[in-house]
């Protein structure tokens, strides 16, 4: 199912069942997997690596060269996993050499119109990243994280799993999972408790995720010391280690704590 109007490489990679609407362009080096649908007017550029099932919407740029200073014109790719939706006019740069070489998209993944996604971003699987969200260079999103429209994510930052950001959110600093976060300077407001509910935590665990992080962001102990109290208070856990970790491995500092100024 391929429009003639359309533009695509001889040496394009197209799976069977892929449809590609009038007035698209493919370039060279671009691989599209099973069933997936590419919307009129999109721009698929060398580098991008479409997984099954996708759906494209019109004036998306896929693969575009990153707006980096340093970026030399090398070899780099986009790669979007199984099942993921790109909405009207979004841009995904790919990635560099001086990083990871790679942006990366999860699948099932929702990026509303006008998201742009920087070079060396990685976005984890069941992601929503409502309308018109910035992601600067090297930001780092895992599974199931939300962002709402028109926040703007300061490069290297990091968002954890299971959370929800506000939106119009300036987000400066890490966001740990299963948090949410709003207000200005950005901060903790509670954990996402309807988020986990739906996906299956049990009420013990949502309690306990809630207890600790009553003493990170509530008791105003700093990070080190909140980290010593949970390690020897609390059981080890999925959910508690992986929050201990985030926290540990956090480089650019986390959010503010709920009435911190």
């Amino acid at each position: 199912m391929i429009q003639p109007l359309a533009y695509i490489h001889p040496q394009a990679k197209i799976a069977d069942n892929v449809v590609i609407e009038p007035f698209v362009t493919i370039h060279k080096d671009v691989e599209i997997g099973e069933g997936t649908w590419i919307g009129s007017n999109s721009v698929i550029m060398d580098g991008a690596r479409i997984g099954k099932n996708c759906r494209i919407f019109p004036g998306a740029v896929v693969s575009a060269p990153p707006q980096d200073l340093k970026y030399k014109g090398e070899q780099s790719t986009v790669s979007i996993g199984d099942n993921t939706t790109i909405r009207e006019c979004v841009t995904l740069n790919r990635g560099t050499a001086l990083d990871k070489n790679t942006t990366t998209i999860g699948s099932n993944c929702l990026l509303m119109a006008y998201v742009h996604v920087a070079h060396d971003c990685v976005i984890g699987d069941n992601v929503i990243v409502a309308n018109a969200v910035q992601l600067a260079g090297h930001i780092t999103v895992y599974d199931y994280a939300f962002i709402g429209g028109s926040s703007a994510v300061h490069q290297f930052v990091e968002i954890g799993a299971h959370s929800m950001i506000s939106g119009g959110s300036l987000v400066r600093k890490d966001v740990p999972p299963f948090t949410k976060a709003g207000r200005e300077p950005l901060s903790y407001v509670g954990i996402n408790s309807v988020g986990l509910r739906r996906r299956g935590f049990s009420a013990a665990t949502i309690a306990e995720i809630q207890e600790i992080y009553r003493i990170i962001f509530l008791k105003k102990y700093n990070v080190t010391k909140a980290l010593d109290i949970i390690e020897a208070e609390f059981t080890p856990s999925v959910e508690r280690d992986e929050i201990i970790n985030f926290l540990q491995n956090s480089q650019r500092g986390i959010m503010k704590g709920f009435g911190n100024t």
